[in-house]
């Protein structure tokens, strides 16, 4: 019997000598989606329609460069040795830590400089991030990437998953726990939350809300991961960086409410800079 009849090629299909992979597919739809979905969110508190055109393009480019430059760095040894292997970012090798810090600061300077409210942006974003970064999580399934430890077929049954996510948590004669479902789960969860709150909670605590869930669901996440990036031999990068948020977050939004009376997120209207 074959265990991988229905093991997912990570091509997608080929053009002559080049390969489209499931990765870049997933990963460009996670992000048309969220544009459209942030699109909606700005138009609804008064934006023009064409606002956030240039944050997302930038946010983009500038997310996904530091996300390679993240990862690399806290892989030096190895691409120290394989320095043409650097700029091969459709092989995976991405870190959504670094893709945040790069896409905040883009997304900064270009609210400095269109005069636009920085955690207005920031909540309307929000939601959208996260459910980009559930649905990015399958393109780490399709790459047979960012598993767990060990697991039984027997175990992945009892979770009543799809015959095709077992097959392909069989990996080099090993199932693993399929921790990118779990992660996705609890971002497109976070994505319903964060929905249904934003218009009931004051500008910036969306964003700040974000940060603090999306956090505790990576810190317990990447606790069962085999691929972490290390700090040391005993700290996990993701992890120590995820209590950060969490913490960055919670007293975010207690100085702010304690200093600063805020709309709320519904009732506010595009708001500038400085406000």
């Amino acid at each position: 019997m074959q265990i991988t009849l229905n093991y997912i090629d990570p091509t997608a299909f080929t053009i002559g000598p080049l390969e489209i992979q499931w990765y870049g597919i997933i990963i460009g739809l996670a992000i048309l989606l969220s544009y459209f979905i942030a699109q909606i969110s700005a138009q609804r508190v008064g934006f023009h329609k064409d606002a956030l055109i240039d944050i997302i393009f930038w946010s983009a480019i500038s997310g996904f460069i530091s996300a390679r430059i993240y990862f690399v760095i806290f892989q030096w040894p190895y691409y120290v040795q394989n320095p043409i292997e650097i700029p091969m970012i459709w092989q995976g090798g991405i870190a959504i830590h670094g893709g945040l810090i790069g896409g905040f600061i883009a997304s900064a300077f270009i609210c400095k400089q269109r005069n636009y409210n920085l955690f207005q942006i920031g909540d309307v974003f929000a939601p959208s991030i996260i459910l980009a970064q559930g649905i990015g999580r399958w393109g780490n399934f399709a790459n047979h990437e960012a598993h767990g430890g060990a697991v039984t077929k027997t175990f992945l049954e009892n979770l009543h998953l799809p015959n095709f996510i077992i097959h392909n948590m069989y990996i080099d004669g090993h199932y693993y726990h399929p921790t990118f479902l779990y992660e996705s789960i609890w971002d497109v969860s976070g994505f319903v939350i964060l929905i249904f709150l934003r218009k009931h909670i004051k500008i910036g605590e969306t964003f700040f809300l974000y940060l603090i869930w999306y956090s505790i669901g990576r810190f317990f996440v990447e606790g069962l991961r085999t691929d972490s990036l290390m700090l040391t031999s005993d700290i996990r990068v993701a992890q120590l960086i995820s209590i950060i948020l969490i913490i960055i977050g919670i007293v975010a939004i207690i100085i702010r409410r304690k200093k600063r009376k805020l709309p709320i997120y519904k009732n506010s209207g595009p708001l500038s800079w400085k406000n």
